[in-house]
């Protein structure tokens, strides 16, 4: 099962177990974190999206925080003497994916086993 999320403005394509780098989230290390922005899930071979994947959630827990790689930004005007130099670190999260619920499997395995219960009671 695999399922597409939205966090900080960006889409990612997690699965159960998968590292995944995220805009910094303000939570300390070890905190569960869940996604309830999912905007694409898949299934045993069948694909939700829109209402249906709006009920799937992905759960996870935080590993760490970070900073990633030295982006270097120059800024040059041929012939005028203006140059500019400036460096940015993106401030990230890295969060592995414990578990992805919800869905028509989840729904169905919930049916039968009420549906199970009523026979035996």
């Amino acid at each position: 099962m695999y399922a597409v999320i939205e966090t900080g403005g960006k889409q990612y394509r997690v699965e159960k177990g998968s590292l995944i780098r995220v805009e910094k989230l303000d939570m300390p290390e070890g905190e569960k974190v869940t996604f309830d922005r999912v905007l694409l899930a898949s299934n045993e071979g069948k694909v939700m999206a829109g209402p249906e994947a709006a009920k799937v959630k992905v759960e996870g827990t935080v590993v760490r925080q970070g900073k990633d790689k030295k982006v270097i930004v120059f800024k040059y005007k041929p012939k005028k003497g203006y140059r500019r130099k400036q460096g940015h670190r993106q401030l990230f999260t890295e969060i592995r994916v414990d578990k992805i619920t919800g869905g028509p499997r989840a729904a169905r395995a919930k049916k039968e086993k009420q549906e199970g219960e009523a026979k035996a009671g």
